[in-house]
């Protein structure tokens, strides 16, 4: 087979033309982007970081006296100033009053402040948790022991109100992570190390709103006594410094730990029910007795209220005026905080809370029926 010429020059010019297309279209096509120029691109909008604090919330507005008389148990009513509550999300919350007045005072229970004879306070807990037992306590106990009721309490508004009645202090019990946590466990609204400040805070507030009039709290429940939460400086001092802020005592219920160094209070000195036998129950209150003429002053810590329990403290106590001791108050052995300034409060070796000095409330239905008023008045 021959090869055509005519043939081949054909192919030769098609293939160029070919070529040539191809160079005009792209060429052509970078002509034009040169003539374009670079994409202009869209401003790249930047997004806020969350390192900033956020913006303050706005105080909630002053609750009427009459708005939180309906938060409050209609028995309750006459035992709370309504100068010294404040309402809150959690409830009605204890606060210092305008003039300076704070709870740790206003609920007191009278005490004679030139006693010279040992002083011997006892803190009863486990108030609420068994009616028939919290009944019996406070019918059976001498007024001078501080009643601790639980947060967990079903019922206590009928009991605090009879325990106000009688004229007992009470406090609130403060459930914080013990040692043997979780295996020993303070319930669902305990204070825990593995929790940040603002989420206990919320759950302080929780507790403090339960009830209101106590003079103070005590950071115990039963046998658990915040030892785990305790040992954390940071939120053991916020937890102190909140209830100092709100006019309020802190009893620690760890014998040896110190006294709270943010909160006026005490360290409870003899832990009384541990453990809860008759013959243990005296032999601490032996102690107690030993320590008060030892020191001046003592603290005693029952965690639990049991019959036996009540049995030996209502024995005890029916005869320690004949044994050179008193039965005193707790707000009668409360001790400055290492870490605070300013005056002592009304009980703590005779001077005042600052603003408290000269207060004398209206005689009106809203004054408390036990308000205390000190003998050198």
């Amino acid at each position: 087979m021959t090869d055509d010429p005519v043939r081949r020059s054909h192919g030769w010019r098609w293939l160029g033309l070919f070529w040539v297309l191809v160079i005009l279209v792209f060429g052509g096509g970078a002509v034009r982007l040169a003539a374009l120029g670079p994409p202009q691109h869209s401003p790249v909008v930047q997004t806020a970081v969350a390192d900033e604090p956020p913006a303050p919330v706005e105080a909630a507005p002053a609750i009427a006296w009459s708005a939180l008389q309906t938060r409050l148990a209609p028995g309750l009513q006459r035992y709370v100033d309504p100068n010294l509550i404040e309402g809150s999300a959690a409830g009605v919350l204890p606060k210092i009053g305008p003039d300076g007045l704070m709870p740790l005072r206003a609920y007191s229970r009278d005490f004679n402040r030139n006693e010279t004879r040992p002083r011997v306070a006892l803190i009863v807990g486990g108030i609420g948790l068994s009616n028939a037992l919290s009944e019996q306590a406070i019918e059976t106990l001498p007024q001078t022991v501080a009643l601790a009721f639980s947060p967990y309490a079903a019922r206590p508004d009928p009991l605090i109100e009879r325990a106000r009645g009688r004229g007992f202090e009470t406090l609130l019990a403060i459930p914080m992570e013990p040692a043997g946590f979780p295996m020993n466990d303070p319930g669902n609204r305990a204070l825990l190390t593995g929790l940040s400040w603002t989420e206990n805070a919320v759950r302080l507030d929780w507790l403090l709103a339960r009830y209101p009039g106590h003079v103070g709290a005590v950071g115990g429940i039963g046998a658990m006594r915040g030892e785990r939460f305790a040992a954390l400086a940071e939120p053991f001092s916020r937890l102190q410094i909140a209830l100092a802020d709100r006019g309020l005592l802190y009893f620690d219920p760890r014998p040896g730990a110190g006294d709270p160094q943010r909160a006026w209070g005490r360290t409870a000195d003899v832990v009384v029910d541990d453990p809860a036998t008759r013959s243990e129950i005296d032999s601490r209150l032996a102690q107690l007795e030993r320590v008060a003429r030892a020191r001046g002053a003592a603290l005693g810590y029952l965690g639990e209220v049991t019959p036996v329990a009540l049995e030996r403290v209502a024995a005890w106590a029916a005869g320690i005026e004949m044994r050179s001791v008193v039965l005193a108050p707790v707000t009668a052995v409360m001790r400055r905080p290492q870490g605070a300034e300013g005056n002592r409060p009304q009980g703590a070796e005779g001077s005042r809370p600052q603003g408290a000095e000269g207060h004398r409330p209206q005689e009106d239905a809203a004054r408390p029926t036990n308000r205390a008023e000190t003998a050198s008045r």
